[in-house]
């Protein structure tokens, strides 16, 4: 099965939450503003319990009653490809009927360490031996770093995906220090010359603000460590939790500046509008999408890819 076919699966639940327009989206949207009101209230239940937000669903209404000359499905599909775009000068691009997106084959992150965070439970440590072997197939030299020192077994964890893939990883003890695992683990990266650095952290302290100065100060050791890093910084995000995930974004934002989400789960949630969410209210772009539990079901996001999974429908590209 392609990644496609199985993205298209795993939206399923999601795209049950839109059905109840179904009926009515190959018609000409001129025609169902005009004549069937409930449509448009239908769709608007329907999104904001696909959780894309009250403000982003506004908004892709409006896009679809001045969207003439189009039938309702591509209406709604092309408002919300452009709600994923998180750059403005993207997004006006898009609004004057240019398609910035090509199929992104790879994610190049800007630098060479990467923090990963995101709350216990995320699948934060297995999407972090994902990423390693996506970048691996890629060609790049790949380093973990076992931040997550207070999740039991989180460092083992890690370092049996590292042995099993090849892949060094930087270990502390558990309950030590995860700020001296990740000062050791940016160093070596940096004497080494390695690609890529990928740090686990941790996902839950005894309350919230400790946790977030800890990943404060992860990051303050690694700019000591390694100058300029790092360089991006990913959140891992259940998409089954929806709006209380994008909350826990907030806070993990407000802490140490996101520059991308990964979001996970995707297939076993009806929430998938999440992503729309994401996206316009932090402003940060999705990098990954994960629909299992397998090494490829974790691929690049792209918006057009994901809405035509989303509809079920293969659409040519502009």
């Amino acid at each position: 099965m392609s990644w496609l076919e199985r993205l298209r699966d795993g939206l399923s639940k999601t795209r049950q939450q839109i059905n109840s327009t179904a009926g009515f989206l190959g018609q000409d949207v001129r025609d169902v503003v005009t004549n069937r009101l409930d449509t448009i209230e239908d769709l608007e239940y329907a999104l904001i319990a696909a959780d894309v937000g009250r403000a982003a669903t506004e908004e892709i209404l409006e896009d679809i009653r001045r969207a003439e000359g189009k039938n309702l499905q591509q209406a709604l599909m092309d408002a919300l490809t452009l709600q994923l775009e998180p750059d403005a000068r993207r997004a006006e691009f898009r609004k004057l009927g240019f398609a910035p997106d090509a199929r992104r084959t790879s994610v190049d992150p800007r630098g060479h360490v990467v923090m990963v965070i995101g709350v216990n439970g995320v699948g934060k440590t297995t999407t972090i031996a994902k990423l390693g072997q996506y970048y691996m197939n890629r060609g790049k030299s790949v380093m973990f770093a076992a931040g997550d020192t207070f999740r039991a077994a989180a460092g083992a964890q890690l370092g049996e995906w590292g042995e099993r893939l090849g892949i060094p990883v930087v270990q502390g003890t558990d309950g030590g220090d995860p700020a001296a695992v990740a000062f050791d683990g940016a160093s070596a990266r940096a004497a080494r010359g390695t690609d890529l650095l990928f740090i686990d952290t941790a996902g839950r302290l005894h309350n919230k603000h400790n946790l977030m100065e800890e990943l404060k100060k992860v990051r303050r050791v690694v700019e000591k460590a390694d100058p300029a890093e790092p360089s991006e910084t990913w959140l891992v995000l259940d998409a089954v939790t929806g709006q209380n995930g994008l909350q826990q974004a907030k806070k993990f934002h407000e802490a140490t500046p996101l520059t991308g989400v990964i979001v996970t789960k995707l297939d076993g949630t009806a929430k998938g509008g999440i992503l729309v969410a994401i996206v316009r209210e932090l402003g940060v772009p999705i990098k990954f999408i994960g629909v299992g539990e397998q090494a490829d079901d974790l691929q690049p996001f792209d918006s057009q890819e994901f809405v035509r999974a989303l509809f079920d429908v293969n659409i040519p590209r502009e």
